[in-house]
């Protein structure tokens, strides 16, 4: 007799589920992108008077921003904690190759983040060519208007972390675990060899020009005392 947990309609209805939860995932993503984007214009409405000044346009830009950040956050500490606090990726926690292991958080995390990119580009598109200036937006935070530069402080170490260190630990672990990384279907296999590291070098130029931009901010508001 066939167990119930490998009976093919039981296998039907936990794929189904996991569709679903998918999908509300995802459809969750953009409904927090939007909850926040109207919550950066309405905050900074209030705490700076700079905000009122900006075109319908840079307002834009400036509450795209705000989503990207609260996305930034989110993901950093999640990955964090799957990756040092939670025993789902450990060594020997587990019989199943860790290139296909995957919990209720990684999945929520991983639909949410769907979510907001689905977001961000349609802004982009919508918006398009006037959205998607990453300098305009660090400009605000660094003009005398705003005057928050420990704000951008707090923007660069987030980008460190959940841009730059996340993705070095991640070349070390598909490095150390290439066997289990061939196993995978060959478009994923594909997909690992060429779109992380394609991110990564997005990632550190983006770095270098925040990282840039600040020194310079600061420069000045030196020179300028």
């Amino acid at each position: 007799m066939v167990g119930l947990p490998f009976h093919p309609a039981f296998m039907g209805l936990v794929s189904s589920s996991k569709e679903f939860h998918w999908m509300t995932s995802v459809f969750f993503g953009m409904i927090f992108c939007k909850i926040v984007y109207e919550l950066t214009g309405l905050l900074s409405n209030l705490c700076f008077k700079g905000y009122t000044k900006l075109s319908n346009t840079e307002k834009v830009e400036w509450n795209n921003r705000g989503f990207s950040t609260f996305h930034a956050i989110i993901v950093a500490v999640a990955s964090l904690y799957l990756l040092l606090v939670s025993d789902l990726f450990d060594e020997d926690s587990h019989d199943e190759l860790i290139i296909n292991r995957a919990s209720t958080l990684s999945d929520t995390i991983l639909g949410i983040s769907i979510g907001y990119f689905l977001s961000d580009l349609a802004m982009i598109l919508w918006n398009f060519p006037a959205l998607g200036g990453l300098e305009y937006a660090l400009g605000c935070c660094w003009s005398e208007e705003f005057k928050p530069i420990h704000l951008q402080w707090h923007r660069t170490v987030l980008w460190v972390v959940a841009r730059i260190l996340l993705f070095i630990f991640f070349f070390y672990h598909m490095i150390i675990h290439f066997d289990e990384v061939k196993k995978i279907f060959p478009l994923g296999f594909y997909s690992l060899l060429i779109v992380p590291p394609v991110l990564a070098m997005m990632n550190a130029f983006w770095f270098w020009k925040i990282a840039k931009g600040l020194i310079k901010t600061l420069s000045k508001a030196r020179h300028s005392q």
